[in-house]
């Protein structure tokens, strides 16, 4: 288990404040910060000089933290190399960033729906860059906000009460005591995790009684309710090939439309989920929704690659070559708006039971 305090790479916010009061868990302390770290520093993590403690045992910080590791012209996470299967390199952090913009312009500018009234310990859980955390640690001043990543790639100048931690999940000890959170949040983790189910009954461990927990992930299959999409469209047979590479590495895919029923059967009440629809370009002629397709049509321009590049060639063994060829030809598919496909994004929120709040939650 490794439950490391970052302090990030670049940004442009308030000087992060890198304490914490768990004992079990050390801030970094490095004067360049984490992030894509300097070239010196992946040739030489030593010279970093931090610690991480672990039941009171301290230990050098794994130098895999550090090294990102390079395929086929991308770079991907270090610490527990190859769980995640998408690159953590500049040109991701930019549509990470872009894709935040897209689900809060979808939402109508929010970042939640659950519930929640001036809580004093938030997770985000694959934080990306963090933008999700950063936004509801200015919201909430007075709450503590921890954000956990396999990458060290976020910002280095957030609100003081931004934590982020290099920790993974699907670990069973989150080095943190029972019923810790009120607020557990998590997004566009398809792909990412053996089983989720196991997630949301591990963060429901980590709630405490009255506690909210909210999800938001796309359903990877496209929809068409018009006729428009043909049975044989290429982006179709992408999407199938992904679901194919997902299941081989045991990280499914189709996750989003499950929620509800998961949360229900962890124990969380007062299980609340609202669908929204994601158009792949700019086909509708709602301006809503023409803006959305818009910022998908783009966001999925820049991010086919790293959807394809590493599922593609480690779990169906394709080449560089034959994906970027496929890839060419998919990209026309994202950009014709003769087929009006569309993605849904599911947002499930539930409460863990407890006398803290109503037996009822709402939804202002």
């Amino acid at each position: 288990m490794l439950r490391q305090e970052t302090m990030g790479f670049g940004g442009s916010l308030k000087p992060s404040n890198t304490s914490i009061s768990d004992s079990l868990r050390t801030s970094l302390s490095t004067g360049e910060g984490f992030g894509t770290p300097p070239a010196e520093a992946v040739t030489s993590p030593s010279t970093v000089g931090s610690l991480i403690k672990d039941s009171g045992h301290s230990q050098s910080l794994s130098n895999s933290v550090y090294e990102f590791p390079t395929e086929n012209g991308r770079s991907y996470h270090g610490y527990k190399a190859g769980s995640y299967p998408y690159p953590n390199d500049y040109t991701e952090r930019d549509r990470l960033d872009f894709q935040f913009e897209i689900l809060k312009h979808a939402f109508q500018g929010r970042n939640y729906f659950a519930p929640i009234r001036n809580p004093k310990t938030i997770l985000d859980i694959g934080t990306g860059t963090g933008q999700w955390a950063i936004e509801l640690g200015d919201e909430f001043p007075s709450a503590e906000v921890q954000a956990t990543d396999l990458s060290p790639i976020q910002p280095s100048t957030v609100p003081e009460n931004v934590h982020f931690f290099i920790d993974d999940a699907s670990d069973e000890d989150w080095v943190l005591p029972a019923g810790y959170f009120d607020f557990i949040h998590s997004r566009m983790l398809l792909g990412s995790f053996t089983d989720f189910k196991d997630i949301i009954k591990r963060s429901f461990f980590y709630l405490k009684p009255g506690g909210w927990m909210e999800s938001q992930e796309l359903m990877s299959r496209p929809y068409c309710d018009d006729g428009t999409m043909p049975s044989d469209w290429l982006f179709l047979e992408w999407t199938k090939y992904a679901d194919e590479a997902a299941m081989i590495s045991d990280r499914p895919l189709r996750i989003a439309s499950k929620l509800k029923r998961w949360y229900e059967e962890v124990g969380f009440v007062d299980v609340h989920e609202r669908i929204y629809k994601l158009p792949m370009n700019a086909w509708p002629q709602d301006k809503h929704l023409n803006t959305l397709g818009k910022m998908s049509k783009d966001n999925w321009l820049a991010g086919l690659s790293a959807f394809t590049m590493a599922p593609f060639s480690r779990q169906l063994d394709w080449t560089k070559n034959e994906i970027e060829v496929y890839l060419a030809n998919v990209r026309k598919c994202i950009t014709d708006t003769n087929v009006h496909a569309y993605h849904k994004v599911y947002v499930v929120w539930g409460r863990k039971p407890g006398p803290e709040t109503p037996a009822h939650g709402t939804t202002q």
